[in-house]
């Protein structure tokens, strides 16, 4: 139940439209709703302004169509992360309007949020491999109701390709540097522009990367101020934050 349809219920039982007792039958999931081996917070959207997400990774398919099933008929829009296409198909069959985003392994049920912020939030990458998270962090801030552009391939190996981006990157209210290896991206896109850097660290690359590792650790030291880092491979933290950012200034500059 979001807050609009809150008001509605409470408004049509002020004018005798609804008895107490049904008002309370509708109300009856909240604070949360127990299906055995979850218990689905629907009044999270109330309290944050977006469903809980799910993450697949650790469930059953199953397991996640059930959550999936519930939280589509209690919390609406529902974001559910790390999910393979045979978790996908689980979910679609227990709620066929679920649209799955491949590549950023990401379900969405529902419609995405009105946007209610002018601007826009920028996503990056240092590479090609780079763009499942990337994705996962760009779909995330667009189902919350965000504008999102995107400029895939421009990391430092080849800095042209990013000063080629940079009406984007001067423009945006918040950036997203998606990069593995050794993570410079988010330094570089931090020296350059006036607004908050969320930098994500990838588990792209080999040898003394040690799966994102590297990346995650360059990115802490950052000497370029402005930048905040979330966890290896989390688009979904990224997007959530840029989101959430981008809305709270108006996606001013």
């Amino acid at each position: 139940m979001n807050p609009e349809d809150l008001r509605r219920l409470l408004e049509m039982v002020r004018a005798g439209d609804v008895s107490v007792a049904e008002a309370l039958a509708r109300l009856k999931f909240m604070p949360y709703e127990d299906i055995g081996f979850a218990k689905l917070d629907h009044h999270r959207l109330l309290r944050r302004g977006f469903a809980e997400v799910v993450l697949c990774r650790g469930k059953t398919p199953e397991q996640v169509a059930g959550i999936a099933r519930r939280m589509a008929a209690g919390s609406g829009t529902t974001l559910a992360t790390k999910a393979s296409p045979e978790v996908f198909e689980a979910v679609r069959q227990a709620v066929p309007g679920a649209r799955f985003h491949q590549p950023a392994g990401l379900i969405v049920i529902g419609e995405p949020a009105p946007m209610v912020a002018e601007g826009y939030v920028l996503v990056v990458t240092a590479g090609t491999g780079d763009i499942p998270v990337a994705e996962e962090a760009a779909v995330t801030a667009e189902t919350i109701g965000t504008r999102v552009e995107r400029a895939y391939d421009v990391g430092v190996a080849g800095l042209h390709r990013l000063l080629d981006c940079k009406d984007l990157l001067l423009g945006a209210s918040v950036v997203v540097a998606v990069a593995g290896m050794e993570g410079a991206l988010a330094s570089v896109v931090s020296g350059l522009v006036d607004v908050p850097v969320i930098a994500v660290p990838t588990s792209v690359g080999y040898g003394a990367s040690f799966e994102g590792l590297a990346a995650l650790l360059g990115m802490l030291n950052s000497c370029s101020p402005g930048v905040a880092v979330v966890n290896i491979d989390n688009g979904f933290g990224a997007g959530y934050m840029a989101g959430l950012i981008h809305q709270r200034t108006g996606g001013g500059r």
